[in-house]
């Protein structure tokens, strides 16, 4: 069984920069699949980046395109997000998830993820 745990989140100021970070626990993420979503106030869960199963891949909402980086260190199990020029509508719970047979296609597609971390706010004050 896969866990994912967040962490690095917390309150920035508008422009500023943050890292989470995902930790997977049970398994070798090599081969799966993995993403960053985000839950704002009263928004649906959306997608904001991450690799595809091979990791040859990686893929960003238009959102956050040019401030937002995702990488991965295999050795240590671990996703992470840098996030700058952070704005007040970043402003959300994020969350880390995972998958070992989602294909490239679906990617962006939350209901094809397995494996959800428990989220860790993130705040942007303006």
């Amino acid at each position: 069984q896969v866990q994912l745990v967040e962490s690095g989140g917390g309150l920035v100021q508008a422009g500023g920069s943050l890292r989470l970070s995902c930790v997977g626990s049970g398994r070798s993420m090599r081969t799966y699949a993995m993403a960053w979503f985000r839950q704002g106030p009263g928004k649906e869960r959306e997608y904001v980046g991450g690799f595809s199963r091979t990791g040859g891949y990686t893929y960003y909402a238009d959102s956050v395109k040019g401030r937002f980086t995702v990488s991965r260190d295999n050795a240590k199990n671990t996703m992470y997000l840098q996030m700058t020029s952070l704005k007040p509508e970043d402003t959300a719970v994020y969350f880390c998830a995972a998958d070992e047979r989602i294909i490239t296609s679906s990617l962006r597609l939350r209901s094809q993820y397995d494996y959800w971390g428990q989220g860790i706010q993130v705040t942007v004050s303006s």
